[in-house]
Formats: C-alpha cells, sequence, structure tokens
C-alpha cells in the first residue's frame, strides 16, 4: 500500500513539474494533429517488438524445463504487461507470471525468479548500447563533447561486462547469452522503429535523432520503480532533455504521451487474455525442471 502511494506521488509531483514547463494548449495541438497512419505504424511495431519479447521470455522457461506455447508465453507476456501498467503496487505483471508458472510447474520459484530478472536485463542491455550509440551521433555531443568518451566506453564495455556477469552469477543460463541478446537487440530496434513513426506521427522529423536517443534514455529512466507505468519520468526525460540543448519542450512532452498512449492499449489486451487464461492453461505441459 505504502509502495502504491509513493509511486502515484512521484508520478504527481513528476507530471506537475513537466506541466509546468510546457504550454498544455500547444502539447494539446501537437497530438490533436498527429498523423493517424504513423500512429497505427507505432502501435504495430510496438506490439511486433511485445512478440519478439515474448519469444525470447519462452527460450528462459524452455531451459527450465517449462513447456509452453509461444501463444501461451504471449498471453502471459500481455497479462504481465497488464498488471506492471494498471496494478503497479500489488504483485506486478512478474511476480503474477511467476505465480502462474508455479501453480502449473513443478518448478523452483528461485528458477523463475532468476529467468526473469535474465530476461529483463538481455533488453536492459541492448537499451543501453544503442542509447549510447544514438547519443555519440546526436547534437548531445556537440553540447556536451566531454561526455562522449565516457558513452564510448560504455558502448564498447556493455555487452561484454553482461557477459561477465552471467558467467559470475547466471552460468547455468550462459548458453542462452547470445540467443536472447540478439532477440533483445532486435526488440529495442522494434522499439526504435515505433518511436521513429511516432516522431513522424507528431511532424518532429527535423529532431529525429534527439527524439530517438532521448526515447531510449527515458526508457531506461522509465524501468526504475519509482512511477506509474514510467509516467511522468518519461515525460521529464524530454522536457530536460530538449532544454539542454536548448529546443522546445512541448514536442517531447506530446512524443511521450503518445508513447504512453500505445502501450496502454497495447496493455489493455491483457484483459482480456486473463480472463481466458484458465481456458488456455491446457496449452501447458507439466514437467519436472
Amino acid at each position: 500500500m505504502i509502495k502504491s502511494v509513493i509511486k502515484v506521488l512521484l508520478t504527481l509531483v513528476a507530471l506537475y513539474v513537466v506541466f509546468s514547463k510546457v504550454d498544455l494548449t500547444q502539447v494539446q495541438n501537437i497530438m490533436v494533429n498527429a498523423n493517424l497512419w504513423y500512429l497505427l505504424l507505432a502501435l504495430l511495431f510496438f506490439n511486433l517488438s511485445k512478440v519478439l519479447s515474448s519469444i525470447r521470455l519462452n527460450i528462459y522457461f524452455r531451459h527450465i524445463a517449462v513447456k509452453i506455447s509461444e501463444l501461451y508465453a504471449l498471453k502471459l507476456y500481455y497479462i504481465g504487461m497488464f498488471y506492471n501498467l494498471f496494478f503497479p503496487g500489488g504483485i506486478g505483471g512478474d511476480g503474477y507470471k511467476i505465480y502462474l508458472l508455479k501453480k502449473r510447474h513443478e518448478v523452483k520459484v528461485s528458477q523463475l525468479i532468476n529467468i526473469t530478472l535474465l530476461d529483463r536485463l538481455s533488453g536492459l542491455i541492448p537499451l543501453l548500447f544503442f542509447a549510447g550509440l544514438l547519443f555519440i551521433f546526436s547534437a548531445f555531443y556537440q553540447h556536451y563533447p566531454w561526455l562522449d568518451t565516457l558513452v564510448i566506453i560504455g558502448v564498447l564495455l556493455v555487452f561484454p561486462l553482461f557477459y561477465l556477469l552471467n558467467l559470475l552469477m547466471f552460468k547455468s543460463y550462459i548458453s542462452l547469452f547470445f540467443k536472447t541478446t540478439f532477440l533483445g537487440s532486435i526488440v529495442q530496434l522494434l522499439q526504435l522503429i515505433s518511436a521513429f513513426f511516432i516522431v513522424y506521427t507528431i511532424g518532429y522529423e527535423s529532431n529525429l535523432l534527439i527524439f530517438l536517443t532521448l526515447f531510449l534514455l527515458s526508457s531506461v529512466v522509465a524501468v526504475l520503480p519509482i512511477s506509474i507505468g514510467g509516467i511522468g519520468v518519461r515525460e521529464l526525460t524530454f522536457v530536460y532533455g530538449l532544454t539542454l540543448i536548448e529546443l522546445e519542450a512541448r514536442g517531447g512532452v506530446a512524443f511521450s504521451l503518445l508513447f504512453f498512449l500505445i502501450t496502454a492499449l497495447s496493455s489493455l489486451i491483457g484483459i482480456f487474455l486473463n480472463e481466458e487464461h484458465h481456458s488456455s492453461s491446457s496449452q501447458c505441459t507439466n514437467s519436472q525442471p
């Protein structure tokens, strides 16, 4: 309960700061005049990234002998998205997936927790890599060239360090490293394509590289469990990021709100899948870990 209240308060504070720094009428005008076709393409590629994410997660499931179909894995993924976004202070999407799988399979909770963590990391590491890569070629480098060396070092080391982490802490899963990390990279590229279309949706293609860089950076910040569904902190990242390079922030706020809309609409699929997951459970095959 306390955790939920803190998240709500932090989200409200972040939104208050954001909306105090932009003209809401201008943000509204950008969103009202958005290109619907580009927005639909953004929605499509966002959901393609989720399909691939569920395939990646199922690779981990099969490694611990939790044998479920790709379709059921996808249903679990969307149910998890729904719980993460709309019940952030409760059991959460990851916790609910662990509960369902533990209930139907003879598998240790520690194994499910490990693969859930690895799945998150296999998405986060490519995210950091692409964020650093885009930063190097963006206008941020022109304003803050002293960061370039640090970012280049980070880009070069992020995958080797992740491999080392797998060797030290998740050695039993090391055989999955290259496959899952590759899929994680494709997932982030699909999300970048989604972001690309959102930029065109709002007509800010002249600042495409800047927006894509901030999108990735805001995605890293949104991973932190300090707000509801990343809302507020994404917008703050855009506001301060664009301000640092002396650009208007209203386009960034419109971008992040549209991305949240896409996330919310996609997560709502989890409502319907959650209702039928009992009937879908027949697709699961119990097995020993």
